[in-house]
């Protein structure tokens, strides 16, 4: 049925809708029905609906509790990886970052692995496309903007919130951006509230080194080195092909773009199965940006693997593609994406 409530976007939504006249939700495409599920979800909740519960984050309570916990955990981590040379932190911190996004509260089979915090060389060989050396060699080579299309909250935006810290006070980048989900989405996609709590939480930690991590985030912030955006495209049914113009060109702006998460990948591919070894420049060639995914595998579409490679994972696991074990570093830089120029300053 379509949306009934006076709130943004409506219109649009409601045109996508009956372009599904007549179907179940299990004759939808996949990622639409997931959507519109969290949208129904909302309104539902009265989201947009003036009254008490206009604006009140239906998972706030649990995003809260997340944000708490992954700030413990990370404590320890933080403590030891401030006194760490930079370029070994880098790696560490960009893994730690794509192992970050195993806690998902959406995906509770794949949250309850996610017990671990700081990434080790332990789990190097999980990694099944890895342009760890390629990218480390581009940022530190001084870029000017870095972006981050986010996913959650918790470890996840930590580690991001980490690594922003390391490369702006390293100078290899001159400007960081976040872009956030501008509504809640999926449980525990971060919202620019939920990074703000972050930070609060950071500065409430007994650690100092961790309190001043959070000191230096607010300063980032407040001296706009680090800027959070968030648009309604991150929460709508569109696909990444379908950017809206004013959001490529603000893209096509940025030096590198991290994009994390297994939504967001779906969205780059299509959310289509490809074959495991067509390349990311054949599928997302139309990204206008160079691209790097940080993407714990939990879901089956997957581009980029050598030939064979596919099938020797399968015989190991036959839940290879689905549980959060394996994950990728893989960098792109599409046909239509404008080059950095990488001159070495930030």
């Amino acid at each position: 049925r379509p949306l009934v409530e006076d709130a943004p976007g409506v219109s649009a939504w409601n045109r996508e809708v009956a372009s599904y006249g007549g179907k179940t939700w299990l004759e939808l495409p996949w990622y639409f029905a997931e959507v519109y599920f969290y949208r129904r979800l909302l309104e539902a909740v009265g989201y947009f609906r003036p009254g008490p519960l206009e604006g009140c984050d239906p998972f706030g309570l649990q995003k809260r509790a997340q944000i708490a916990s992954a700030v413990e955990r990370f404590s320890g981590d933080w403590e030891e990886l401030v006194q760490t040379e930079p370029a070994p932190a880098f790696e560490a911190l960009l893994h730690s970052s794509l192992w970050g996004n195993r806690a998902d509260l959406s995906n509770l089979t794949v949250r309850l692995r996610a017990s671990r915090g700081l990434a080790t060389r332990d789990e190097r060989h999980n990694i099944l496309i890895d342009h760890t050396e390629q990218v480390r060699r581009i940022v530190t080579g001084g870029i000017r903007r870095l972006d981050f299309i986010n996913d959650n909250v918790g470890l996840d935006l930590l580690f991001d919130l980490a690594l922003i810290d390391l490369v702006l006070r390293q100078g290899w980048v001159g400007q960081a951006v976040c872009r956030l989900k501008d509504y809640p989405f999926f449980v525990s996609d971060a919202m620019p509230q939920d990074l703000h709590a972050t930070i609060s939480q950071l500065l409430g930690s007994p650690e100092g080194a961790v309190r001043a991590l959070g000191e230096r985030l607010r300063g980032y912030i407040d001296t706009g080195d680090l800027v959070l955006k968030a648009n309604p495209f991150w929460t709508s049914y569109l696909l990444f092909r379908d950017l809206p113009a004013a959001l490529r060109d603000t893209l096509a702006a940025s030096d590198l773009v991290i994009l994390k998460g297994d939504v967001n990948y779906r969205r780059l591919l299509d959310d289509r199965h490809w074959p495991y070894t067509t390349t990311l420049e054949q599928v997302a060639g139309y990204f206008p940006a160079p691209l790097l995914v940080l993407r714990p595998l939990k879901g089956e579409i997957l581009v980029g693997l050598a030939p064979g490679q596919a099938g020797t994972l399968a015989a190991e696991d036959p839940d290879w593609l689905i549980n959060g074990q394996r994950g990728l570093v893989h960098y792109c830089q599409p046909p239509a994406a404008v080059l950095p120029d990488t001159d070495g300053t930030a």
